[in-house]
């Protein structure tokens, strides 16, 4: 009897050893994703600082062109006042798309194309953009290994039981990576 006491109690041990670093795992990645998050948001903070000057800029040669200046103006606006990820990664798809739309314009342009403030805003900009597609990957990778986790047998049902929810990936929409359309 008091063999298969000392059995019992090492697997209970071994058991509640093996919760505590189940759940100390799903954590460590939902705080990683979390990290990750806050890095995406740091260069889309930067990308939204630059859209008004580069809109200031643009508006100086093609103020006629006033559809597509106040629809980056909306899209930016749209992605500073978005809540949780899901809006914002929406909202930021959008802004992408209006800003491929501001520099398809641009070419139609050629003394705004040569003028150096426009030149700087872009690779400014064009190096932001960089920037926010290595904080979407490595934000992407966590994610997925956290929702991996969550979804494996047997941290799924300490997650289950903790209530750890999946996490949003960051993906572009596919109006986001389309060729703008230029018409005059």
């Amino acid at each position: 009897m008091g063999v298969i006491l000392l059995v019992v109690l090492v697997l209970l041990v071994v058991l509640v050893f093996w919760v505590i670093a189940a759940y100390n795992r799903l954590v460590k990645l939902s705080v990683l994703a979390d990290n990750a998050w806050s890095d995406v948001e740091v260069q889309l903070k930067r990308r939204h600082d630059l859209v008004p000057n580069l809109v200031e800029t643009v508006k100086g040669y093609a103020a006629h062109e006033r559809q597509t200046l106040e629809a980056v103006i909306n899209a930016r606006n749209a992605a500073v006042a978005a809540n949780d990820p899901q809006q914002r990664v929406q909202a930021e798809n959008m802004l992408t798309a209006a800003l491929r739309q501001l520099f398809a314009l641009a070419e139609a342009y050629p003394e705004l194309k040569a003028n150096e403030n426009f030149l700087a805003l872009q690779r400014e900009l064009s190096a932001i953009e960089e920037d926010i597609a290595n904080a979407r990957r490595y934000y992407n990778a966590v994610v997925r290994d956290y929702n991996t986790r969550l979804a494996v047998i047997p941290d799924g049902f300490i997650a289950a039981l903790c209530g750890f929810r999946s996490k949003p990936f960051f993906a572009a929409e596919e109006e986001a990576r389309a060729a703008p359309q230029v018409r005059f």
